[in-house]
């Protein structure tokens, strides 16, 4: 008798197993079933079958997810589709010791799969996962198609987010809002930015840069939203949707010859541009009808994001003022819908400290109610504003790693600070109503350590063990144990991902206009490190190549690390060429100057093996966007000049966003130091001093000149990464000991 109960219960186990696998293959037309289980095939489209879900109700309110091995197969349950996702990622990391990022994949899973031997119960702490910034958009998904967006969004849900900033295609709305109030489109040409300037456009910094803006990109972008939109809700997530902060296009005020509108100027070289004043009852009407346009084109999720004075001064310090623009930002929100959560980055507040007194701070939050607004403390790792506010007044706000700006491409982090902070601010008395975690960097595909470890906290409460943690990271990220890249780690986490004193890291002086300093305007190459401690971590590296090649994780991570070496390198044989030159020593001045750029052709050549590193990618896929040759032009000026000058040819903020990449690497960086050496020899050999403000007025006009450009430059890889980084190694290992004793 006991013997057929448990044949009975077994045989119950499968038709149950059976039956929800049928579902999932398409019997059942639940949208929730469907959509996690496309993502399953889309990650793991040879294990698929072997994955079973389920739904569960919320534990303690908070989301969850359950993993158990029944009848051989995986039991994934979740309480909605990013839990059951976040089950999937939990158990390949940590079962199959795999992993999944932006750079390199480990998917090579055991065969037969682990077995999953005790129950896994895991429940977030955090009602919100926040993850984006503004800036996300335009350094790193300026060109980003369905394709790359749909990785995105299974990587979202892999890893718990659920609240993900959703502001693509809004070009497209606001069209249709002016021109509802009568504006021309010829009108409006000179409000739109080009593509790869919007985050400052949406964000009321400035118009028209980079424009004018094809009609083809609003379509074409309205159309990637609503795919956006639509696999984020289906996975349960809640996007968060722009709202109105007063930003209009000046010819709105010839329609509207009583309305109060004032001017701002960001960064004073993109020209004026039109604020609404809040008190004028137009801002409620157009805040309204932009929500209802945007509502009735993507729908809403009813949690909106507005940022008043975006690294702007207020015109006044007055409290009932700034209480005024608060509000009637929200009351223009929920003119429209009554159900509207306003969302508001906290970096003003860190951003333009001086003004920000807790008078003004206070008069800003209050006149918003406290359940309908939520404070992004957006660079909690290293200036949080929420211990300097009492934890925005009672608003409820989220813990935030930014980490990167512009897009460098550095070796750095806080990893002490993103292990330990998230569980020290979650126990701490004073927190108020911390309600989630946060990513908000300016760009990404990037230190996908980083990311990694801050996700981590999603689903603990605890402080993250940090060196065990790094161990884990490498075994999953290279596919089997290798204790030479273990010890590589634990230095690397000691010196540039223990990073107290830069922000974003260090760059190279190889991305700097020509100069004989150290550091340039856009370009701070001060390391929180002394070079010469990454050289053991490069050593242990190149050790373990042989056994770990085969691994994308591992390749990514040898280029770039020996990239680093390399940068930090260029840093000390520039200040090498500047002392020579200082001596007069012309003939050792060439001699460093010729090494240099050889160094330069060689990080080119080294950067060339990865994707993740290609100019010519960055410019294939602006240019993919065009609709007409006259399109994939714009297209492509906005792709080179964001990267470079930023604006214009006296841009005060070119090499902000500078990257150590191939193709620009030899067609714009090393060919202006070129001219600068040259220009130097010249100057050396008729007895003359160089002149640094002749030489930057003479190469601003080829700068500008490369922006406006089409050459082309290769978007595949050319080369093997290890027999590449091996040569590099072979090359400088000894050059570059010598120099830093």
């Amino acid at each position: 008798m006991f013997h057929q109960r448990i044949k009975a219960l077994l045989l119950f186990v499968l038709l149950s197993v059976s039956f929800m696998a049928k579902a999932l293959d398409g019997e059942n037309n639940n949208d929730k079933t469907a959509a996690v289980y496309a993502l399953i095939k889309r990650v793991l489209p040879q294990h698929a079958n072997k994955f079973v879900i389920g739904f569960i109700e919320k534990k303690n309110g908070n989301d969850c997810f359950e993993i158990e091995s029944v009848g051989g197969k995986i039991m994934l349950r979740g309480n909605n589709g990013i839990s059951i996702a976040s089950a999937l990622n939990y158990y390949l990391k940590n079962f199959a010791h795999c992993s999944i990022t932006w750079n390199g994949n480990n998917l090579h899973l055991p065969n037969p799969l682990p077995v999953v031997k005790e129950k896994v119960q895991k429940e977030s702490p955090y009602k919100y996962r926040y993850y984006l910034n503004y800036c996300t958009f335009n350094y790193t998904m300026s060109w980003w198609n369905w394709e790359r967006w749909q990785k995105e969004v299974d990587w979202m849900a892999l890893n718990g987010i659920n609240m993900p900033l959703a502001i693509t295609g809004q070009e497209a709305v606001w069209n249709k809002v002016y021109r509802s109030m009568g504006l021309s489109q010829d009108e409006l040409k000179n409000f739109f930015s080009g593509p790869a300037y919007f985050s400052w456009f949406w964000m009321g910094n400035l118009d028209a840069w980079g424009g004018p803006l094809p009609q083809s990109w609003m379509k074409s972008h309205e159309e990637l939203q609503k795919k956006i939109l639509q696999s984020e809700r289906e996975l349960g997530m809640t996007p968060v949707l722009p709202a109105f902060t007063g930003h209009v296009p000046s010819a709105l005020r010839n329609k509207f010859l009583t309305a109060k509108f004032k001017t701002t100027n960001w960064n004073g070289k993109f020209g004026d541009v039109y604020l609404l004043d809040p008190s004028d009852p137009l801002f409620i009407t157009i805040g309204k009808k932009f929500i209802e346009e945007q509502t009735a084109t993507f729908g809403t999720d009813h949690i909106y994001s507005a940022d008043t004075f975006n690294e702007n001064v207020p015109p006044t310090n007055d409290s009932t003022f700034l209480g005024d623009v608060s509000k009637k930002v929200y009351q223009s929100m929920a003119a429209a819908d009554p159900k509207a959560v306003w969302v508001m980055q906290g970096w003003l507040f860190h951003f333009s400290a001086k003004f920000w007194q807790p008078t003004q701070i206070k008069a800003l939050l209050n006149a918003v109610p406290n359940d309908k607004m939520i404070l992004l403390d957006l660079w909690s790792e290293k200036n949080p504003v929420w211990t300097k506010t009492e934890a925005y007044y009672g608003k409820p706000w989220i813990w935030c790693m930014l980490h990167n700006f512009g897009g460098n491409n550095s070796l750095y982090g806080r990893m002490q600070n993103v292990a330990a902070d998230p569980s020290a601010a979650l126990h701490n008395s004073n927190k108020g109503k911390l309600i989630g975690l946060g990513l908000t960097p300016e760009a990404i595909e990037q230190n996908p350590v980083m990311y990694d470890l801050m996700l981590e906290n999603v689903w603990h409460d605890e402080p993250i063990a940090l060196n065990t943690w790094l161990n884990g990271y490498a075994l999953r990220r290279y596919g089997k144990r290798n204790t030479d890249v273990e010890k590589a780690w634990q230095i690397l986490k000691e010196t540039a991902y223990n990073d107290s004193i830069t922000n974003g890291g260090a760059e190279s002086i190889v991305c700097g206009r020509p100069t004989f300093s150290a550091s340039t305007r856009g370009v701070a190459t001060r390391l929180s490190y002394r070079a010469a401690q990454l050289l053991p971590a490069w050593n242990y590296f190149m050790t373990a190549t042989e056994e770990l090649k085969s691994s994308e994780g591992f390749r990514y991570d040898v280029v770039d690390l020996t990239r680093q070496v390399l940068a930090n390198y260029a840093n000390a044989l520039q200040q090498q060429c500047a002392r020579l030159y200082k001596k007069g020593d012309l003939d050792s001045f060439q001699k460093q100057s010729d090494a240099f750029l050889a160094l330069i052709s060689d990080m080119d050549n080294l950067l060339a093996t990865q994707k993740d590193f290609l100019l010519g990618k960055w410019l294939a896929d602006a240019r993919s966007w065009g609709t007409t040759a006259e399109e994939k032009n714009l297209y492509e000026k906005n792709a080179r000049n964001l990267i470079t000058l930023w604006g214009d040819k006296n841009s005060t903020l070119r090499e902000y966003s500078c990257r150590q990449w191939s193709g620009l690497l030899n067609g714009f960086y090393k060919k202006r130091w070129e001219q600068f050496f040259a220009y130097v020899v010249q100057q050396m050999k008729s007895h003359q001093p160089v002149e640094e403000k002749y030489f930057d007025n003479q190469i601003k006009e080829w700068e500008w000149s490369w922006v406006n450009s089409h050459e082309a430059y290769p978007d595949e890889t050319n080369g093997s990464s290890i027999t590449v980084a091996k040569a590099m190694y072979r090359k400088y290992k000894d050059v570059v000991a010598a120099i830093y004793k």
